[in-house]
């Protein structure tokens, strides 16, 4: 199924959100949010990590009024960022899949860290975590987010997607790929057991003929 684009409006919206993608709006990102103010259905004053500037820079685009910080959505501070405490890391990945820009390094059963520079402190990793050794600390020197910040965080996060995606596609794929292997094994006589009957053959060929179907009916049937 094709994505549908954003309006220019919400693109227009998207521009001036800080791509945390952390969801304390109550949206599943950044431009789901920015799609639903353009729609009408969303107020400008949901993003914590923008803060009253964030809220100015909507309200001067859409010719809205000017609208307090939604303490419900949580309060505007200075920029955090994520950190590992790495004696205590089990390597389970969980924070990992969590992580809307892949700022989370490791593999699993080996320790994690986290990437400073490419943290947007989303705090997203923090409540999966199951040994509960991540915690939000102060940037260095205050540090405030800005304009380019946020461009570059969307860009992970979208490189991040197109990553996902394409695992996606390839693990989809194996199966078929495994059945065609194997049918061209079958018949070609490439086989552990050169002495098998014609029947034989002939039983197992139609066996991965029908699992190879069934993977191709499945695909199409996926959106």
């Amino acid at each position: 199924m094709t994505a549908v684009p954003p309006s220019p409006l919400a693109g227009k919206i998207d521009a001036l959100l800080p791509q945390t993608q952390c969801g304390k709006c109550g949206y599943a990102g950044c431009m789901p949010y920015a799609e639903a103010i353009a729609a009408g259905n969303a107020q400008i004053n949901r993003c914590p990590p923008g803060g009253d500037a964030g809220v100015r820079s909507l309200a001067q685009l859409l010719g809205r009024a000017v609208l307090a910080l939604d303490p419900a959505c949580g309060e505007h501070r200075p920029l955090h960022l994520a950190f590992i405490d790495e004696a205590r890391c089990i390597g389970c990945t969980i924070c990992i899949q969590a992580c809307p820009v892949d700022a989370i390094v490791g593999a699993n059963q080996l320790m994690h860290t986290v990437v400073a520079a490419d943290c947007t402190g989303c705090e997203l990793c923090v409540a999966p975590c199951p040994m509960d050794c991540i915690a939000m600390r102060p940037a260095p020197a205050g540090g405030e987010w800005a304009r380019d910040d946020a461009a570059k965080a969307r860009e992970r996060m979208h490189a991040r997607r197109r990553r996902l995606a394409r695992e996606a596609s390839e693990t989809d794929a194996r199966p078929e790929r495994n059945a065609r292997a194997k049918l061209d094994e079958l018949s070609t006589g490439r086989n552990e057991r050169s002495d098998l009957a014609a029947a034989e053959l002939a039983r197992r060929k139609s066996i991965v003929e029908n699992a190879l179907a069934r993977v191709r009916a499945r695909r199409t049937k996926a959106p």
